[in-house]
């Protein structure tokens, strides 16, 4: 059987320094096929690992041409997210995280959406309040539907997909609580009811394998249990579990929870030193200074084997690369990355092991709708 070619790609987070020009000569020159297009919110809440390489305010039919042809100029292909929580905190915050996802929508409408695989990520994130009522799972699954049903009903109807990505988000809130559950999609299960929740094939996911493995989960079990038809990207990230005291007194089911830190002194009891110190791990970028607990070979393997051809997106969040704030840093990181997974992914030629398959993007031609809201969106 001919070995599947997948693009690999960079998520623009991890360039939140470069301008959309900078961060095009970037990717094209370390070798990548696409940009996973980071355009959070300017005024969002979030302050970890966003980027925002898209004027979203006033996007236009001409702006959309215009993005396609400098991607076509880079041999580059897209897609668009931002990863916000839709469902739950703060609620003005969350209308406008729900206002701007409509926004994206539309922006990927123009660049002709499924027709060019340009696709939307997001969040669903968690409603606290609903969850510490008794049967808190299944009203956030409840609220989901209530607000994501007429947001994938409109994505449909415009021919494009969303991607929800399946991070647990375990630090987004203070470490006083005690929780680590902070994104609804961040367990199989989830997923699994959210599509029998929700029918339509306009939504899917964006797999990263790094958040099963502290969560004691094998990725390959996870691939072999999905439907598959609705994995649209791989997140490429790893993880390297922390053999420390904190993990043996706390374990690795729980996360490790915040207490008066005077008396966790005076009972030598390790406690959060931030709101993501809480479940005992480091995260890495494969083939990228270290070995990690994730298994490639298997990992791909089964991927291959289930028929999935879509890209390998590298997120890089690692200490060592991302977190040194160090562009160099980064770049290296990322080359590492594409050098390690390119012999898993890619056939081998007289030039080495190539990506052989990635075709220009189409310069569609789409006629102009307003910009949505989701109040117009449920009242229509």
């Amino acid at each position: 059987m001919k070995q599947l070619q997948n693009p690999i790609w960079l998520m623009s987070s991890a360039y939140n320094e470069l301008n959309q020009s900078e961060l095009l000569d970037a990717a094209s020159k370390l070798g990548a096929q696409g940009i996973d297009l980071c355009v959070f919110r300017k005024d969002g809440a979030r302050a970890d690992h966003t980027a925002t390489h898209l004027d979203y305010e006033s996007f236009s039919v001409e702006d959309a041409k215009r993005t396609l042809e400098a991607f076509n100029a880079k041999g580059l292909r897209l897609s668009l997210g931002a990863f916000e929580n839709m469902i739950g905190g703060n609620e003005d915050e969350r209308i406008k995280n729900q206002n701007h996802l409509l926004k994206l929508i539309r922006i990927a409408y123009l660049m002709g959406g499924d027709e060019n695989n340009i696709l939307v990520g997001t969040f669903v994130g968690y409603n606290h309040e609903l969850g510490n009522e008794i049967d808190g799972f299944q009203k956030n699954l409840d609220e989901y539907k209530r607000v994501f049903e007429p947001i994938v009903a409109y994505a449909e109807s415009l021919g494009v997909t969303i991607v929800y990505e399946n991070c647990p988000m375990e630090g987004w809130r203070s470490s006083r609580y005690t929780s680590t559950f902070n994104n609804l999609p961040g367990v199989l299960a989830a997923r699994k009811l959210m599509y029998a929740m929700i029918p339509s094939k306009a939504h899917g996911e964006i797999y990263d394998p790094s958040h099963d493995i502290w969560q004691n989960t094998d990725p390959v079990e996870v691939i072999e249990e999905m439907d598959i038809s609705r994995l649209k990207r791989i997140h490429v990230k790893t993880t390297r579990m922390l053999s420390s005291k904190a993990r043996v007194e706390w374990g690795g089911m729980y996360p490790m929870q915040q207490v008066n830190e005077q008396l966790a002194v005076k009972a030598g009891v390790s406690i959060p030193q931030n709101d993501w110190d809480r479940h005992h791990y480091m995260a890495m970028l494969p083939g990228f200074g270290g070995t990690d607990d994730m298994d490639w070979n298997s990992f791909v393997e089964v991927l291959h084997d289930r028929g999935f051809s879509g890209p390998f997106e590298i997120e890089n969040e690692a200490k060592n690369s991302k977190d040194t704030h160090v562009l160099a840093a980064i770049n290296q990181g990322a080359q590492a990355c594409i050098n390690f997974l390119s012999p898993l992914l890619w056939n081998l030629g007289s030039q080495g092991y190539q990506f052989t398959e990635q075709k220009e993007l189409k310069i569609v031609s789409r006629e102009d709708i307003p910009v949505m809201t989701m109040d117009e969106l449920t009242k229509s």
